[in-house]
Order: structure tokens, then sequence, then C-alpha cells
């Protein structure tokens, strides 16, 4: 039986959460700030509305891919064991292990090392060097769709027994105070994209720095971390705002080839059928090189990805031709 390969895999499509306040520019006063954006649909009109950064969307998916990484023994370097932002950066023992080495040996000892530094990429600072590894993720503004997205906001207050007599410090933050919290309501737009076939590969040398079972491991842990992604959208204030995820529904796009898997953003209505169309025409000059499946439920989602992760693997530059 003929193995199924993934070189690239895209994700579009409508993400329905509400009551949520998952990314903030932050305060003034006593107010918290909702992130906004402007944006221009196709027909050129202007419009300004919540979002969720790509950056928090990395964050997430590179947060449960830390957590299966544990779970499943997949290999880490020192400050990724411990979600460290600096990650192999801030590693000394990967510091000292590639003094005087080559870039493309830095980045085989790299790939061999770590898992995240791996997929989620790095600027690599060690021994005083800027050595970039890039992401095989990469996520769009998760931006609400004009017309169909709400900002309100909501008076809180701290309750605090004998409110009315007065602090002797008040630098404590002891006494009653009142603030005003956004929650964002609506559908919005979804685009990302991912390069499966990157996962161990050292853009140098050419060549995969781990071998064909290595990355099979880790491309399943990939796949379940973009899943997990939207399954629980981690941010700020989850703890009283958890969002009520009430739908999605969009197009999974997936490669085979290098032919990159197609996008376009949910903020056209009509992506749905440009990617299928692209799909088609591409696949003209390249046989089946493009598929398209379609999903209209969470459910139907995980049903798509837990079926890519059994039933296929990670696609190797000049091996699958």
């Amino acid at each position: 039986m003929d193995k199924n390969f993934i070189s690239s895999l895209s994700i579009c499509g409508e993400l329905g959460l509400n009551m949520h306040s998952l990314n903030n520019e932050g305060g003034e006063g006593n107010q918290v700030l909702t992130r906004e954006v402007t944006i221009v649909n196709e027909d050129g009109k202007i419009f300004t509305v919540n979002a969720v950064s790509g950056d928090m969307l990395k964050h997430i998916q590179a947060e449960h891919l830390y957590h299966i990484s544990i779970e499943k023994g997949l290999p880490l370097c020192e400050k990724c064991k411990v979600f460290d932002a600096n990650r192999i950066s801030g590693d000394k023992t990967f510091t000292e292990e590639t003094k005087d080495k080559k870039d493309e040996e830095i980045l085989d000892m790299l790939v061999n090392k770590c898992v995240i530094d791996d997929l989620e990429g790095i600027l690599i600072t060690n021994n005083n060097k800027n050595l970039p590894r890039k992401s095989a993720a990469e996520f769009g503004w998760l931006i609400g769709i004009p017309e169909k997205v709400k900002t309100d906001t909501f008076f809180h207050v701290k309750l605090v027994a004998n409110a009315g007599n007065k602090s002797n410090d008040e630098s404590a933050n002891q006494g009653q105070n009142i603030f005003h919290r956004p929650a964002n309501s609506g559908i919005y737009a979804l685009v990302s994209n991912y390069d499966i076939y990157r996962i161990g590969y050292n853009e140098i040398s050419r060549t995969y720095a781990i071998d064909a079972i290595q990355r099979c491991e880790r491309y399943k842990a990939f796949l379940q971390s973009i899943m997990y992604t939207f399954i629980k959208p981690n941010g700020a204030m989850r703890n009283t705002q958890d969002p009520h995820i009430i739908s999605f529904k969009g197009v999974i796009a997936i490669s085979n080839s290098t032919v990159p898997a197609p996008t376009i953003s949910p903020l056209n209505d009509t992506y749905t059928n440009e990617i299928k169309a692209i799909a088609e025409n591409i696949n003209k000059l390249e046989k089946s090189s493009i598929r398209v499946i379609e999903f209209n439920t969470l459910s139907e989602f995980t049903e798509i990805m837990t079926d890519l992760i059994q039933n296929y693997e990670p696609y190797e530059l000049g091996a699958n031709n």
C-alpha cells in the first residue's frame, strides 16, 4: 500500500468565539483595552475590528507542543524543558557544545537537541551568532469579520470588607477598586500555514538531521498541537472569561509535493470556492498534488486532523518523487 505524504498544510476558517478577552493592548487607568486592527475588505471598504494576534496563536500552539513533547518524551533543550522564552539561546550546555562549530553543524545539533526549536523557529544567538531557524508554523491574525463581531465593556469591582475605611498603605492595592474589562464576541477569520517538509530539515546543508522515525514522531506531535490550539485557545483572562466556542468551519488544504498549500482569507466570503478553484488549477499542472477538505464543525475538524495524524507521514525533499 502506498504511503500518504504531506509536504505543507493550510487551515483557513471561521472560528466563533463568545465573551472572550484572549488578547488585549494593555490598560489605561482602570480600563483594559481590547486589541483592535484596521482592515480593508475585497471591496476596498475600511473596518476597525477586534482581533487576536498571530503571536498569541503561535504561543498557544507552542505551549500545546511543549506539553505533548513532555508527555511523549521528545527531546527538549534545557530552557524549553521549563518553557523559557529564551529557549536554546539560553542553554549554556548548547552554547559550550557549539563553540567553533560551523553554521550547518549548529543547525544539525539544534534539530537533534530540541523539538520546539526545530518546529517553532528561533534566532540562534549563542556565541555571538545571529543564525536564523525558520518556523514550520505560520499564523496570521485571528481577525473579527466585519459586522459579525462586537466588543462590550463590563464594570467590575473588588469587594473588600469595611471598604470605607482608609488603608494605611495605598500602594499595597488592598482597598476597594473598580475597573472596566472588555468581552469580545463574534466570528473570526483564521489563516495559517504549516511546512511539514521542514521537520528536521537543515536549510544550510539541505539534508535532514534526524531519521524518518523521529520525523514521524515530531509530525504527529506537531499536528496534535495544531488541533489542540483550536480546541483550547489559551490567552488572557480565561479564569473568568473562558471563551464560548460556538463554531468552527472552513477548509484544510494539503499538498503532497513542493507545491504550497493555498490560502485565502475568510474575510473574503468566497474563500472556500477560491481555494477549491486554485487547487483544481494547480492539479492540472501537478496531478493530484493538492487536496482540499471542508469542515463545518469543530468535531469534523478534529476528525480530519486525527486522520492526517494517523494515516499520513511528513514529506521528505528529494525522496518522495
